[in-house]
């Protein structure tokens, strides 16, 4: 284990769990390999980032992140109505489906399909995590420079 904090440039090995606000699990690495990543490399969130900042090897800690920290706010402009003869007639549309969408430049882009209508679908590409407050159970691990 090293004497290092968290900083910039400064690669982490951790154990993390996101929680909603209800205590359901997202997404968690405890029951498996850990996590590593160098801080500012875009692989975390920046406001996760920003909170395990000064953080050494050894610390425990569960973090609440507001929606704006998190995966930002919904966007109600991220939410389309799609005409429904754009989708394969064999494409079984139901709520909650995702479905994946070229986005510009040619990237893969989510899409939520929220509500089936006669004429048309109404896809929200806000990110699943949009909106909500979120908290992160962090074990750092190992902090070392890159």
């Amino acid at each position: 284990m090293s004497c290092y904090r968290i900083g910039p440039g400064m690669q982490v090995e951790l154990h993390f769990a996101v929680k909603l606000a209800d205590n359901t699990v997202v997404d968690s690495t405890f029951d498996g390999k850990p996590a590593t990543f160098v801080v500012g490399d875009g692989n975390f969130l920046p406001g996760f980032e920003k909170a395990i900042l000064g953080f050494a090897p050894g610390t425990k800690d569960e973090l609440l992140l507001s929606a704006d920290q998190g995966f930002g706010e919904v966007v109600s402009d991220n939410v389309r109505k799609i005409v429904r003869h754009q989708f394969p007639v064999s494409m079984d549309l139901t709520e909650g489906l995702v479905i994946s969408f070229s986005g510009p430049g040619g990237n893969q882009l989510p899409g939520v399909v929220k509500q089936v209508g006669d004429e048309t679908v109404e896809v929200d590409f806000n990110h699943p995590l949009a909106g909500r407050n979120l908290i992160f159970e962090v074990e750092i691990l190992n902090v070392v420079p890159v």
